[in-house]
């Protein structure tokens, strides 16, 4: 097993992670703009707008149909999820790269996507690639502020590690 096949798995699990706090934070979002709808309907729309900054169109039934049935509402507000995301773009950047990194190597084409994330306002052009160790870092600050992730714990001195 090669190094990159080990890595790829906990680098897509970050990019996982990035998209459940964004999700998190569009639902938040769209729920005072949108406070006449149901809370069912706004993590749909929620779950629409992260599909299309990560560039994954709904397939299976019933999140196909209604992306279809409300194309307008979700287009509308595509249109303003980068000021929507405006604190996560850092996040967002290193996770959409990080997915077209992990693409790559498993011989994707991903550049629609990050050219996708950049007109929606979101990707951070002249921002450095990030570091697998450093994204994952950042996953993990994060993962754990939002309560998606427990905080690494220190060990205690005495304590032995059964690997």
């Amino acid at each position: 097993m090669t190094f990159e096949s080990k890595l790829i798995p906990i680098l897509r699990e970050g990019v996982e992670i990035v998209k459940m706090i964004s999700f998190k934070k569009l639902k938040e979002a769209l729920s005072k703009k949108h406070p006449d709808r149901e809370p069912a309907f706004i993590a749909k729309i929620a779950g629409a707008l992260i599909n299309a900054i990560f560039g994954a169109p709904p397939h299976e039934e019933p999140f196909a149909v209604f992306a279809r049935n409300h194309a307008d509402l979700i287009a509308q507000e595509q249109a303003k999820v980068g000021t929507m995301l405006e604190e996560l773009r850092i996040p967002l950047t290193d996770a959409l790269r990080i997915q077209s990194l992990c693409d790559h190597q498993e011989g994707l084409d991903s550049t629609a996507t990050l050219q996708q994330a950049q007109k929606m306002g979101i990707l951070l052009a002249d921002r450095d690639l990030p570091l697998p160790h450093s994204f994952i870092e950042l996953v993990r600050r994060l993962g754990s502020g939002f309560g998606l992730l427990l905080p690494p714990q220190p060990r205690s001195t005495g304590e032995t590690t059964t690997h």
